[in-house]
């Protein structure tokens, strides 16, 4: 399974999604089926992508597709977070993420490290630099989990 794409909000949309497209060496384009919405591309331009939806916009489930409604901005904590991979080395990556004042940190998830860093200091999304990404593609496996929390 390959992840394509994953939806976000934020209270910048476009920062957001135009720092994520440099953190994947791509393009930010303007997301028009959603008003004020914006799509990071990754650069490979194989699909991989990112929305970026206001605070202010919801997805929900409409008569025949989805439907996007608005409401009061939702600016509290969210489970919701994205693994990322990047052509960029990690001291890049923090570089980035620190330029932008966001926390942005190197934490160890067990099987492979990442850069944690957190959009508008609210939202995770771990970037993994090529070495991240490699010892991630060999620990993160179903057996792997299995034997380190004692699935069998």
């Amino acid at each position: 399974m390959t992840l394509l794409h994953v939806s976000i909000n934020a209270a910048e949309p476009e920062r957001v999604a135009r720092f994520l497209a440099s953190l994947l060496g791509g393009a930010a384009l303007p997301f028009p089926p959603f008003p004020d919405s914006w799509i990071a591309f990754a650069a490979q331009d194989d699909g991989t992508a990112i929305e970026v939806y206001p605070l202010t916009h919801r997805l929900t489930a409409g008569p025949g597709t989805i439907a996007c409604e608005t409401g009061p901005p939702d600016a509290g904590a969210s489970f919701a977070h994205a693994a990322i991979a990047s052509p960029l080395d990690r001291s890049e990556i923090l570089r980035l993420g620190g330029a932008e004042g966001w926390i942005t940190r190197v934490c160890n998830r067990g099987p492979f490290e990442c850069v944690e860093i957190w959009l508008e200091d609210r939202l995770l999304v771990e970037v993994l630099d090529p070495a991240m990404q490699r010892d991630y593609a060999n620990g993160m496996t179903a057996r792997n989990w299995r034997a380190m929390f004692g699935l069998g």
